[in-house]
């Protein structure tokens, strides 16, 4: 894998997806992120198992491939390069790093195989929706503070979002439980939810979920399958 990428558009792209990556991690490969440069554009991802962030950037590519780097670290070596720097990223099968260079800066970091990063379920009988930020957030904050804290009851830890058909017309709705007490709250169905899938969104999923995302409209778009739930 060769290219070089923007200082700015790299920062930015990293800024996104190593913010979900966890300091301390006993799985080595949650603590890489994904790069997987292609044509034109190199693109990341990263996760902690519960949720998966993606983002991309435009990139010249020389030669095509993926590798994973720890996230924390490649963030910060790029955070305090100049600004308008071009970087280099480098990696081939006979040095197993990954070289980060910029003018007279060079770093080599450690990297794990691409083929261990675990992968999302990408489950192709879901839906694919998109719902006005403030609806979510106004789903997430009426439901979230009746969310169980209990790791023993795993299927209690989030909010079960979900549609259903009340007098004909099809609504959008998020319940919460900690056994004790119940929350629910519910939103017209956007186009396309109806009839998709249940998930159960992790409880720190819904602070993500209603995060601001910028240069981005304020729509959240939402995938939903079968045991999963992404915002790209």
């Amino acid at each position: 894998m060769q290219l070089t990428i923007e200082r700015s558009a790299l920062l930015k792209a990293l800024g996104h997806v190593q913010s979900v990556v966890e300091r301390r991690n006993t799985i080595p490969i949650l603590s890489n992120v994904l790069l997987s440069a292609g044509r034109d554009k190199l693109s990341f991802a990263a996760t902690d198992l519960d949720m998966e962030m993606v983002d991309e950037a435009e990139a010249t590519v020389q030669v095509e491939g993926q590798i994973t780097a720890p996230a924390h670290t490649l963030y910060e070596i790029v955070r305090k390069l100049p600004d308008g720097a071009e970087v280099a990223l480098t990696y081939n099968g006979d040095d197993p790093r990954l070289t980060v260079q910029a003018g007279r800066s060079k770093f080599n970091l450690p990297v794990l195989p691409a083929g261990d990063f675990p992968v999302m379920s990408t489950d192709s009988t879901g839906v694919r929706f998109t719902l006005m930020k403030d609806d979510l957030a106004r789903l997430i904050d009426k439901t979230r503070f009746a969310v169980s804290t209990e790791e023993t009851r795993y299927y209690l830890n989030g909010l079960y979002l979900h549609t259903v058909a009340e007098a004909g017309i099809p609504l959008l709705r998020a319940v919460a439980t900690d056994g004790h007490r119940l929350a629910l709250a519910e939103t017209p169905a956007p186009e396309g939810a109806a009839g998709g899938p249940g998930v159960i969104v992790p409880r720190k999923t819904d602070c993500w979920m209603t995060a601001p995302a910028p240069s981005r409209s304020r729509s959240a778009p939402r995938r939903s399958a079968s045991n999963s739930a992404r915002r790209p």
